[in-house]
């Protein structure tokens, strides 16, 4: 799993999700109420503080409740709610250990359809449908993982364009994502006037 990511803007957090897919997972994980930059960046904060060169499952997994909140909240804080958020890295820790032995990308290895995918991600700890659908998007569109009908699958994320995480690889595409999402929020207060 080399790809070229550009999620965190930070070369060496970049490089961490381009190589480590439980990294990746957790940077979407963690891709809520923060700056995208901000929550992809966290998986390489939070294995630094580990004092790995990746973010493996069993080691979050297997580290005290305690110690993992002092990681999370740094500082710099990893994340806006260190502590709740630390709890759900850990959940998802501990779920791709119970469910894929410890092997996050088992999750979308063997699936042959978006279906298939979405359900994976949606019953992962942390992981809604909106945030499964994203998921499944970024993994169509920059990793290669394309199993039949995951466009679908993906919903709106799926279509060309830049709606989200998943169509961000450059300075551009993120400003283009950016702009998207706020029309979309003036959009539904409108609405909602």
């Amino acid at each position: 799993m080399t790809r070229t990511i550009r999620l965190a803007q930070q070369p060496a957090a970049d490089e961490l999700l381009a190589r480590d897919p439980f990294a990746l997972l957790t940077g979407m994980l963690l891709d809520q109420q923060v700056p995208m930059e901000k929550a992809f960046a966290g998986p390489r904060l939070i294995a630094d503080r580990l004092g790995t060169d990746d973010l493996d499952p069993k080691v979050v997994a297997a580290t005290a409740e305690e110690r993992f909140t002092e990681i999370m909240t740094g500082p710099p804080a990893v994340h806006r709610y260190p502590k709740s958020m630390g709890a759900r890295v850990q959940e998802l820790a501990r779920a791709v250990l119970e469910q894929y032995d410890g092997d996050t990308e088992a999750i979308w290895r063997d699936v042959t359809t978006g279906a298939e995918l979405y359900k994976r991600l949606n019953a992962l700890p942390g992981y809604g449908p909106q945030k499964a659908k994203i998921f499944v998007a970024l993994l169509g569109k920059q990793a290669g993982v394309a199993p039949e009908g995951w466009r679908t699958a993906a919903g709106d994320y799926g279509l060309e364009g830049f709606r989200s995480v998943a169509d961000v690889v450059d300075d551009a595409s993120l400003q283009k994502v950016r702009e998207h999402k706020k029309s979309v929020k003036a959009a539904a207060k409108a609405a909602r006037s």
